[in-house]
């Protein structure tokens, strides 16, 4: 029993969404660094930990064996 299409589209997107969170998300931990800003920089850890959590989600939907009768 696989997933249906919709099932991997969507784990796909969460996947390419949490990578885009992950490089947003180092990229202002880089600029907060280097500028000193301090609430930059943890907003980028968040945005970094929030990225891996989706895409995480997104590799488990993509590969769920689906319920069915």
């Amino acid at each position: 029993m696989s997933n249906t299409p919709k099932e991997i589209i969507m784990g796909q997107e969460d996947i390419t969404a949490g990578r885009i969170k992950q490089i947003k998300g180092k990229a202002n931990n880089i600029v907060g660094a280097i500028t000193g800003n301090a609430a930059r920089q943890a907003k980028g850890k968040i945005q970094e930990a929030v990225g891996k959590a989706q895409v995480a989600i997104g590799k488990a939907t993509a590969k769920k064996p689906a319920l069915r009768p």
